[in-house]
C-alpha cells in the first residue's frame, strides 16, 4: 500500500471551560521536517510534540497548529477590572482632598482614559488538560494518516497506468526490430559494393558485421526494463512500500530506455523511446510525494 506525503488532519475536544483545537498537514520532503504553532500553556512539551509527529508520520514537512478556546463565552478575553477602578478612585479622592482639587464631575472619561483592563491569567498546564490535547493530537494525526492512504491509492493508479503505457509501448518495438537489423545490414552491404572488389577481407567483414549487428541488439535491455516494471509493481504491494525505493527502481527504467534510444537508429522506434521517457518521468514526479 502506498501513502502520501500530503495530507491534514484535526480534531477537537473540552477539558474543563477550555476548547483545545489541533490541526495537523503534511507536505512531501525528503526528511521529517516539523514546524509547531502553539498556545503558550504547551510550550513546554513542543518536543514531546514533536516526537509524537514523527512516529506517526515518519517524513515529510509537517505543520502542527495547537490552540485553545474558552469554552464558557463570559470567560473569553481581558476583562475590566473592578479592583483597579476601586483603587484608581479611592487615590483620586486622596489626591483631591490633599492638594485641594475637585473631584471628577465625571468619572468615566477620566477613568475610561487610564488602564483598567485585567489580563487574561496564564494558567499552568495540568496533567488532565496535557492527556486531552495530547489525545486530540493523536487523533489528528490518525486523519492524516488516512487522508495519506486515500491520497495514495490515488497515486497508485497513476502509477499503474503509466506502467500499462510504458509495456505497450515496449512491445510496440517488437514490430520495428526485425526491420531494423535488416536494413542496417542491406545499407553496410550496399555500401561495401562500392568498394573494389578485394580490397577487404571478406571473413575479417563478416565478423565485423556480426559484432555491429549484436551491439544493436535491445533483447537484454527489453527483457530488464521489463523486470523493472514488475519489480515496482511488487513494491507497491508491499506493506512498507517507500517512496524512495520506487525512486530508485525509476532511476534504472530510465537507464534501459535510454540504452534503447541509443540503439534505435530508427525514427519510429526512437518515437516510442519518447513516449516511453515522458511516462516515466510523470512516476518520478509522482514519485516524490510517496512516503
Amino acid at each position: 500500500m502506498l501513502l502520501s506525503m500530503t495530507g491534514f488532519g484535526k480534531s477537537e475536544t473540552i477539558c474543563k471551560d477550555k476548547r483545545i483545537h489541533v490541526e495537523v498537514k503534511s507536505l512531501n520532503s525528503k526528511n521529517m521536517d516539523i514546524s509547531t504553532r502553539l498556545a503558550p500553556i504547551f510550550m513546554s512539551k513542543d518536543l514531546d510534540i514533536r516526537t509524537l509527529v514523527s512516529e506517526h508520520l515518519l517524513r515529510g514537512k509537517a505543520d502542527v497548529i495547537l490552540w485553545l478556546e474558552d469554552n464558557d463565552a463570559q470567560t473569553q478575553g481581558e476583562r475590566i477590572s473592578n479592583e483597579v477602578i476601586d483603587g484608581y478612585i479611592k487615590q483620586i479622592r486622596e489626591i483631591s482632598r490633599n492638594h485641594e482639587i475637585e473631584e471628577p464631575s465625571d468619572w468615566w472619561e477620566v477613568l475610561s482614559s487610564l488602564p483598567i483592563i485585567q489580563p487574561a491569567v496564564q494558567e499552568e498546564l495540568s496533567e488532565e488538560m496535557w492527556a486531552a490535547a495530547k489525545q486530540a493530537l493523536v487523533e489528528s494525526l490518525e486523519a492524516l494518516k488516512a487522508f495519506r492512504q486515500q491520497e495514495g491509492k490515488a497515486v497508485e493508479k497513476k502509477f499503474e497506468e503509466k506502467l500499462q503505457n510504458i509495456t505497450f509501448y515496449l512491445n510496440e518495438v517488437k514490430q520495428y526490430e526485425n526491420a531494423r537489423v535488416t536494413k542496417i545490414r542491406e545499407q553496410l552491404e550496399s555500401m561495401l559494393k562500392q568498394l573494389p572488389a578485394g580490397s577487404y577481407d571478406s571473413n575479417r567483414l563478416e565478423q565485423e558485421m556480426i559484432y555491429y549487428i549484436e551491439k544493436l541488439d535491445i533483447n537484454e535491455e527489453k527483457q530488464r526494463l521489463t523486470n523493472h516494471i514488475n519489480y515496482f509493481r511488487e513494491t507497491m504491494a508491499q506493506d512498507d512500500a517507500k517512496g524512495k525505493k520506487l525512486g530508485f527502481i525509476a532511476q534504472e527504467m530510465g537507464r534501459e530506455i535510454n540504452t534503447l534510444g541509443s540503439k534505435s537508429n530508427q525514427a519510429e522506434m526512437q518515437n516510442l523511446v519518447v513516449k516511453m521517457k515522458d511516462e516515466l518521468e510523470q512516476i518520478k514526479e509522482q514519485v516524490l510525494n510517496v512516503l
